[in-house]
């Protein structure tokens, strides 16, 4: 088998990718919006409202795009997904999976 055939995967993955990587600092400064719910440091005070941190980033991207779509719904997030672009949210991402 050639050689190159085993690029082939890796060139798949950067075709539907950006090169650009997620500013944690970024994401801190967005998180204080955050935080009356989800905590300072990404842990929730009260029970109903999940701990963010330490979450992975894929899976918070995920959530937070389907809530920013309406396919997850949740009234008391509408206001604060209204604003955030794509970067922010893998920023906000970023920020909270490097929580402990």
């Amino acid at each position: 088998m050639p050689k190159w055939v085993y690029t082939l995967p890796l060139l798949a993955l950067a075709w539907g990718h950006h090169a650009r990587a997620a500013d944690i600092d970024a994401g801190k400064a967005k998180a204080a919006l955050c935080a009356a719910c989800h905590g300072a440091e990404g842990k929730a005070s009260v029970p109903v409202y999940p701990h963010l941190a330490g979450q992975n980033a894929a899976y918070l991207v995920k959530q937070l795009k389907a809530f920013k779509d309406g396919s997850r719904k949740e009234p008391l997030m509408v206001p604060f997904m209204a604003a955030l672009t794509e970067a922010d949210m893998e920023n906000l991402a970023a920020y909270y999976a490097s929580l402990k």
